[in-house]
């Protein structure tokens, strides 16, 4: 198995999870966040579902700018735009994690913001670290929903809304 496989495997499992827990934002509360230095409910939804475009990213560029680049979250009116905007997010990424993309594994990926570098490591290693945001940001979006009262799905097993634990 090709590490681009080995990824591709991994998103396509953390993606089932990742829909399941999209589906369950609620439009009316994307602007309420538990703390003032938290993200809001819905710039937190929106980071998750386009995580798989940062690996796209990644495999075609050289660097990440954000000085150049400010980041402008996407904005939804529905459930039903958030979720089509991570299955494209999907889509776009499944066709770059390649066997062809595999020798632009080991070439170097910059985040910075203008002159400040954040980060230069290899692209497997940003890839890497983006599927891990998404595991992590989708914890967050859980943290928030139980805050909100509204049910959890399980991620690697049934969560205690499905078992009446």
């Amino acid at each position: 198995m090709t590490i681009m496989q080995s990824f591709l495997n991994e998103l396509e499992k953390e993606a089932v999870t990742t829909r399941k827990m999209l589906e369950r934002v609620p439009l009316e509360q994307y602007d309420w966040a538990p703390h003032e230095k938290s993200m809001k409910l819905g710039t937190l939804a929106t980071h998750v579902a386009e995580l798989p475009a940062w690996i796209e990213m990644v495999l075609n560029t050289d660097e990440l700018d954000f000085e150049a680049n400010p980041y402008k979250p996407e904005h939804f009116t529905s459930t039903n735009e958030l979720l089509s905007y991570f299955e494209k997010c999907l889509t776009n990424c499944r066709k770059n994690l390649t066997k062809e993309n595999e020798t632009q594994l080991e070439l170097l990926w910059t985040l910075r913001n203008g002159n400040q570098i954040y980060s230069t490591e290899p692209k497997a290693d940003v890839i890497r670290m983006s599927l891990s945001q998404i595991i992590h940001h989708r914890a967050q979006l859980g943290v928030y929903l139980r805050l909100l009262n509204i049910p959890i799905p399980g991620s690697y097993g049934p969560s205690a809304d499905e078992n009446n634990f």
